[in-house]
């Protein structure tokens, strides 16, 4: 082989070379950044791209794939100086290649230091009873600060989650101990508002009770004076008769009074309930006759109305 040839293949075989360093496949989900000469020029995004052997090279690539690091376990004082340990975890996005891979060296270290950093600030200003009982509200400030920190890094932080808080043992057994105490307060409490409500419901059930019956006592006491009025009414009405009958001088009117009066004793005398046994004269002829009195004294008071009509 002459000098020539082997010159020819060697350019050959330079050639192919070149152009297979001058062709990047860059995969889904990933950036490359280009630099000339040491200097950044470009980004690459996924595909196939062509590069200037020699002049140009690969210098950073870039996962532009959402990331989750796991925040390390630290330990935080609280406020109220309870000791505490917290871990976490980050989710972040690249947005910008270029800038992620010369605004800042070891961005996942970065970007972790920064978010322990920011949870012992924002969780140290906290009592330890928001601390356990706010987590959404820490989220989203330490959200807040973190992706507003990281933007000039090209960085786009979506989520930050505080997973476990642990307190000390003996302090979570104080807390338990004031669950308690406050669960029977609140027990007690409830029970007491229940007994008296159920008082005051007796109280006005009574107060009702008492209402009805007074009024119950009030109506048969009007009704029982109505009655009597009627009776008295009824009884004047008989004695303004009988004197008429007794002023005309009629005796069966006489013995209409004698006759009521012996019947008034009798039941009297029957219904009494320390007398059992008891003798009683009767003449029957005066009976009869007085009897006879009222019938007689009935015809003559309906045959003067008869006449009178």
């Amino acid at each position: 082989m002459t000098m020539f040839e082997l010159f020819a293949l060697a350019i050959v075989v330079l050639g192919l070379i070149l152009v297979v360093k001058s062709v990047v496949m860059v995969p889904q989900g990933d950036e490359y950044t280009v630099e000339r000469f040491g200097r950044y020029t470009r980004t690459l995004t996924p595909g196939l791209a062509v590069i200037m052997p020699v002049v140009d090279r690969i210098g950073q690539k870039i996962n532009m794939m959402e990331q989750v690091k796991d925040v390390p376990s630290q330990e935080i004082i609280t406020k109220d100086n309870a000791m505490v340990q917290v871990d976490g975890v980050v989710f972040y996005q690249v947005l910008d290649a270029a800038k992620a891979a010369y605004e800042v060296r070891r961005l996942d270290t970065a970007i972790l230091n920064l978010v322990m950093t920011n949870v012992r600030t924002v969780m140290g200003s906290m009592d330890l009873d928001e601390l356990l009982s706010h987590r959404d509200k820490i989220n989203a400030k330490l959200l807040m600060v973190v992706d507003d920190a990281t933007s000039p890094w090209g960085v786009k932080v979506t989520r930050i989650e505080i997973k476990d808080i642990n307190p000390p043992r003996d302090l979570v057994e104080s807390m338990a101990r004031q669950m308690k105490a406050e669960r029977d307060k609140r027990a007690a409490v409830l029970e007491a508002g229940g007994y008296k409500e159920s008082e005051i419901l007796r109280a006005e059930g009574r107060k009702q009770a008492a209402i009805l019956e007074a009024e119950g006592k009030k109506e048969a006491a009007f009704r029982e004076a109505e009655a009597r009025e009627r009776e008295a009414e009824a009884e004047a009405r008989a004695t303004h008769f009988m004197s008429q009958a007794i002023n005309k001088g009629s005796p069966q009117a006489i013995n209409y009074f004698v006759a009521q009066s012996y019947v008034e004793a009798l039941k009297d005398i029957a219904t009494s309930p320390n007398q059992k046994t008891f003798f009683m004269p009767l003449e029957a002829s005066n009976v009869i006759g007085a009897i006879g009195g009222i019938s007689e004294l009935a015809k003559e008071a309906f045959g003067d109305k008869s006449s009178s009509s």
